[in-house]
């Protein structure tokens, strides 16, 4: 019914920027939740930052004031600005969804239905 498809990594210095792309395809003209989570070798999977069908945001502490989600329906599109980006941001990240009309979104994982392949963001010197 959808497909999600990041782009965007990369390999960055510290304190430098990346903006993540997740753009959907398939049956996208019905309301979703959007979200973009990480996984780090070794560690579970986090929730970085969600955008709900009614237009509110939520970022995990270790990244508010860095990071910034925004989306574009028209174009189907969800991305990630990353700024400041720290050597603990090291991870790969994934755009998920969750169909339906919510006025709020939430970082757990199991709310997401739909996900996407990953993109590799690695933040070292």
């Amino acid at each position: 019914q959808l497909q999600l498809v990041e782009s965007g990594g990369g390999l960055v210095q510290p304190g430098r920027s990346l903006r993540l792309s997740c753009a959907a395809s398939g049956f996208t003209r019905v309301p979703y939740n959007l979200g973009w989570f990480r996984q780090a070798p070794g560690k579970e999977r986090e929730g970085v930052s969600c955008s709900s069908s009614g237009g509110s945001t939520k970022y995990v502490d270790s990244v508010k004031g860095r990071f910034t989600i925004s989306r574009d329906n028209a174009k189907n599109t969800v991305d990630l600005q990353m700024n400041s980006l720290k050597p603990e941001d090291t991870a790969i990240y994934y755009c998920a969804a969750l169909r339906g009309r919510f006025s709020q979104c939430a970082l757990e994982s199991s709310d997401y239905n739909y996900w996407g392949q990953g993109t590799q963001v690695t933040v070292s010197s």
